[in-house]
């Protein structure tokens, strides 16, 4: 194609591919070549997300685990002010959102990021999200291992690996640094937890691993698969559940396609039974990172000079509540509290330098929305802490009740029922007026998400809300899900928060007050607060809570947050009607486009990828033939046996063989050179043959809007 982008030579081949290809196909979509479904999809994977607002989006950034260089830093604050909003949202995620980007201008966004390798690919949509890791690592004190080139190998890995592009659902994975789980392993798809375990004699680095958590409307804890599964298999063992989960995965109901629900469907022995059996067409059995060696950190050579905190007591606080020694002597790890995730361009710039000047050159974002600054030594904390302060970066409290967590709810989000933005501001002044003793607390918690789907995490907390609303007569009240119980321990066993009781938005703050107040009030010594509430019960706090509930509405009951206005419950407004069109004909296009891939492969020698992609050409072309036909597509599973049962068996397909059998070949074969190629000149035959399929299905139906495929039975 013709691009109007200059892309720098120091964009990677594949990522120009990505980015020209994103360019093509939003002049495709505009130009009404392109269906909205197939379009959004793909832009999902490109990091490119559809706001709340019409005709803008949210981009989000990939940062795996969290880390970022102060050159990153400077390029994102870069393309903040040059093409959002100028702000920088930090995600529970470790991500960084921009918003009210302008579809036309994510290219040219990304082509500047990529300049400093910072990618958007499979940052959203149904793929491999962005690894989250503990910000700690490798300067953690309780760790047995730096999980860090862990967590960096197994993004490169999956990156762009065509078992997990076109998955029911997403896919997320974290890693601890420690078994105090201080990364939320056991909320996710994957949780790895490093362990060492001597084996002949040696220390031997692997993991502990879980498997099928996660949270959302049905909250679902992971379960422990492995107490030791050593390094050199976590990959290989990752790859085999992804491509169990792509195959077996639900499509039709969304709601019910993430891993948890196959997990709990199958039972967890079952789905194991079928991670063994991938294991044979995997590209590596062993998968061996390599460790880089313990060198010295390449610091600033700052010299320390006497100066005075220009706050002592807001200092006294922060180095109480912000700091830690790290394990590397004499040096310190710095947090940052950053309120509702968000820091303008103009301080994010200012942080980049103060970074330059005073820590290692290593930023990581936090899964509660800040960041830690690392490497810097004692005698700078007083000048790094000024600093600090002067861009109002150095709150104390960080991680402490004060903190709370929120997503951007209605602010941004298609998804929002409530402002969780402006509630998480609210609920902080309570804290810092009402109960300041909690900036020293770092056992309760506190996350809001705007709606049930837990962006925010709050199931994942001991005090937790969510979006929801009342109906009173004509009128609907903006209203918080209150949930109660869930977080990690302090030994580290994670909990789900229980439902206790819907309440107005409005009266939240009153339900903090009492919560608050009962615990302070009946707690025994140091109790914990999730032991309190272990104890005392669940209907303890429904009876607490339930008066706010009852009490007789008032004109702001119906006020959100933030609002002047009486609260009108919307869903955000979609970016453009769909049109009728061959759907079967895109879908056929979409798996000669698998097809070319393999070919791709197989000529790069890169032949378990090669063999995938015939796999999915296989798959996609059988769900066209089977929509033309109008029966129903679920999981791939399903596709395959279908098409093998009612259309080759059935004598509608001329196949000459058993479908079934020829496409899960993949299981049975290690993935070679010649089976590569051999499956490669079977799946390029069958494309063929529903090629042919169709265009006579289409010359017997003059009429063919009758036969366009517009029903959605399966989403890729």
């Amino acid at each position: 194609m013709n691009s109007g982008l200059i892309l720098s030579d120091l964009i990677r081949k594949e990522a120009r591919k990505d980015i020209l290809e994103l360019e093509l196909k939003i002049s495709k979509y505009r130009s009404n070549e392109m269906p909205e479904d197939k379009f959004k999809h793909f832009r999902l994977t490109r990091g490119v997300y559809g706001q709340r607002q019409l005709g803008v989006q949210m981009v989000r950034i990939k940062i795996p685990h969290g880390r970022l260089t102060s050159a990153q830093l400077h390029r994102v604050a870069d393309v903040s002010r040059k093409y959002a909003t100028g702000n920088l949202h930090l995600t529970t995620r470790q991500d960084i959102q921009l918003h009210f980007v302008k579809l036309e201008n994510s290219p040219a966004l990304w082509a500047e990021l990529e300049e400093e390798n910072i990618t958007l690919r499979e940052a959203c949509g149904n793929t491999v999200r962005n690894v989250t890791g503990s910000p700690v690592a490798g300067i953690d004190p309780h760790e047995p291992f730096d999980i860090t080139p862990y967590a960096d190998a197994f993004t490169n890995y999956f990156l762009r690996n065509p078992v997990c592009q076109d998955m029911g659902r997403k896919f997320k994975v974290a890693f601890s640094s420690n078994e105090q789980d201080s990364a939320f392993t056991y909320i996710h798809d994957i949780g790895f937890i490093p362990r060492i375990k001597t084996v002949d004699g040696a220390d031997t680095r692997g993991f502990k691993v879980l498997l099928g958590g996660g949270l959302g409307a049905q909250a679902i804890m992971a379960q422990v698969v492995y107490e030791f599964l050593p390094a050199d298999e976590y990959i290989p063992f990752a790859e085999a559940v992804i491509r169990v989960f792509d195959r077996y995965g639900e499509r039709t109901n969304r709601s019910k396609a993430r891993m948890k629900f196959l997990v709990q469907k199958l039972g967890l022995t079952e789905f194991m039974k079928l991670v063994e059996i991938e294991k044979t067409a995997l590209k590596h059995k062993k998968f061996r990172i390599e460790i880089p060696e313990l060198t010295h950190v390449k610091l600033p050579n700052t010299v320390s000079s006497s100066v005075d905190p220009v706050n002592p007591e807001k200092f006294n606080a922060w180095k109480r509540t912000n700091i830690f020694g790290q394990k590397q002597k004499g040096f310190y790890g710095v947090f940052l509290r950053v309120q509702t995730g968000d820091i303008n361009h103009e301080n994010a710039h200012k942080l980049a330098d103060i970074i330059l000047k005073y820590a290692a050159d290593d930023i990581r974002i936090t899964i509660n929305q800040g960041m830690l600054l690392r490497y810097i030594r004692e005698d700078l904390l007083v000048t790094v802490f000024n600093e600090l302060d002067a861009i109002n970066l150095a709150e104390p409290g960080f991680n402490s009740t004060h903190d709370v967590t929120t997503c951007p709810g209605t602010d941004t989000c298609n998804l929002g029922v409530t402002n969780s933005m402006e509630l998480a501001r609210v609920l902080e002044k309570v804290l810092k007026e009402e109960f300041d003793d909690l900036i020293y607390d770092n056992d309760i918690h506190i996350k809001i998400s705007g709606c049930m789907n837990s962006c925010g995490q709050h199931m994942a907390a001991q005090i937790g809300f969510h979006g929801s609303s009342i109906k009173k007569g004509e009128l609907v009240a903006p209203a918080m899900q209150v949930v109660l119980g869930g977080g990690v321990d302090p030994d580290g066993t994670g909990y789900i928060a229980d439902k206790i009781v819907k309440i107005p938005t409005r009266r939240i703050p009153e339900v903090l007050r009492l919560v608050l107040n009962d615990f302070n009030l009946n707690k025994t010594g140091d109790e914990y607060f999730n032991a309190y509430y272990r104890r005392v019960g669940k209907m303890h706090f429904y009876h607490l809570l339930k008066p706010l509930a009852e009490v007789e509405y008032t004109s702001q009951d119906f006020i959100d947050w933030g609002h002047e206005q009486i609260y009108v419950q919307e869903i955000g407004v979609g970016e453009c009607a769909s049109l009728i069109l061959d759907v079967v004909g895109t879908i056929i296009g979409e798996a000669v486009e698998k097809l070319d891939l393999a070919k791709e492969g197989l000529a790069e020698k890169i032949y378990a990828d090669s063999i995938y992609n015939s796999y999915n050409a296989f798959v996609i072309g059988a769900k066209a033939v089977l929509l033309s036909q109008e029966i129903q597509c679920n999981t791939q599973a399903g596709i395959i046996r279908d098409f093998n049962e009612k259309l080759v068996k059935g004598g509608l397909f001329p196949l000459g063989q058993d479908f079934e059998e020829t496409v899960l070949e993949i299981n049975k074969n290690v993935p070679s050179s010649g089976f590569a190629e051999e499956y490669l000149k079977k799946a390029d035959h069958f494309l063929g043959l529903v090629r042919e399929y169709r265009e006579n299905q289409l010359k017997r139906d003059k009429d063919q809007e009758t036969k366009t495929v517009v029903a959605n039975y399966y989403k890729a």
